[in-house]
């Protein structure tokens, strides 16, 4: 039994909180074992933040391979779980002197890990996918996913963050990330989060906090053009991200990173779904989320998983603003307002 298990994962925020029952499983398998969870620097805080990880190896993607391999190298593993299926991730871990490097078959790397597995052949979750791989090797998943805990430090920054927009501690809050990484096709229209906004703010006093990167800084401002919000985009890390949505009853977003993050804090999520599939990326609660509500329209095209839409966004703008008011109400536990969606 390996003293050390370094775990690979994916590199995208969304496909690494999907992977965390897979991580779950390692840790139940090595319970002994020093549990090392190599990632991203842009994914790394969180997995700080998750249960059962001893220690986390910030990988540079700037440093190249071998800077890569050096950092994971430093763990001194002798089992390396690689979950994404990169060729590089792979070389990086034989590179790093890992004896055994386990992961799916694909990208040609075959030759450079130890023991592989097929990839499943049927459309999965991703969750599901990760599993899969997990599974395989003999580490069957836990039912729950490892949970996220927050730092009190990372809440105590969102409160004074907060309090200097004026939301006090008693107020209501509702998080909302109106970007998407994909693509301009995932994006609900950043008119239709301001109408939320205003709806929930009318109905309920709710404040609406805007929450997401640097890249989504341009939906938040037309979100704030629309509606009284207060915009946070660009203005938080990924830590202090997750201190912000403990003070939300509930999340809005499109199917994006911040969606899956605010699932695994704990927050039931109203889930706007347009070119991608929800059977693949929806969010799956934690073991203290209340269930999240997905809500699609009836476009024939959908899901047509492009990045751009070649027609006129019907799968997005055929959800209606009232609609998600109303499923924001059901997830936060608030009386729902006598307005039908």
């Amino acid at each position: 039994m390996p003293d050390t298990v370094a775990v690979m994962p994916p590199n995208w925020l969304g496909d690494a909180v999907m992977a965390l029952r897979a991580l779950g499983a390692v840790r139940r398998r090595y319970p002994e074992a020093r549990l090392v969870v190599a990632a991203r620097q842009s994914v790394a805080a969180l997995f700080g933040m998750v249960s059962g990880v001893d220690e986390v190896v910030p990988l540079d993607p700037e440093a190249g391979w071998r800077g890569e391999a050096r950092a994971l190298a430093g763990a001194r593993a002798g089992l390396a779980v690689i979950l994404p299926n990169s060729f590089r991730s792979a070389w990086t871990a034989r590179a790093a002197g890992i004896p055994e490097r386990w992961g799916y078959s694909a990208d040609c790397r075959s030759p450079l890990l130890t023991r592989r597995v097929r990839r499943p052949r049927r459309p999965l979750h991703q969750s599901d996918y990760y599993t899969g791989l997990t599974s395989a090797l003999g580490m069957p998943a836990p039912v729950d996913p490892p949970a996220v805990v927050v730092p009190g430090e990372a809440m105590a920054r969102a409160a004074a963050l907060l309090a200097q927009h004026g939301v006090g501690e008693g107020a209501l809050v509702v998080g909302m990330a109106p970007g998407a990484a994909y693509g301009t096709a995932k994006q609900w229209p950043p008119e239709r989060f301001a109408r939320v906004a205003r709806l929930l703010a009318e109905r309920h006093g709710i404040v609406s906090v805007l929450i997401g990167s640097g890249a989504d800084r341009a939906s938040g401002r037309l979100v704030a053009a629309g509606a009284a919000v207060v915009d946070l985009t660009g203005q938080t890390d990924l830590v202090l991200a997750a201190g912000l949505m403990t003070r939300c009853r509930a999340f809005v977003s499109n199917d994006s990173g911040a969606m899956h993050l605010a699932a695994a804090v704990g927050l039931p999520v109203a889930a706007v779904f347009g070119p991608t599939d929800e059977e693949g990326t929806a969010p799956r609660p934690s073991a203290s989320a209340a269930p999240h509500e997905i809500l699609t329209s009836g476009a024939w095209c959908r899901p047509c998983m492009l990045r751009e839409c070649p027609f006129d966004h019907r799968c997005m703008t055929g959800v209606e603003p009232e609609r998600v008011a109303a499923a924001v109400e059901r997830r936060a536990g608030l009386r729902a307002s006598s307005v039908e969606p």
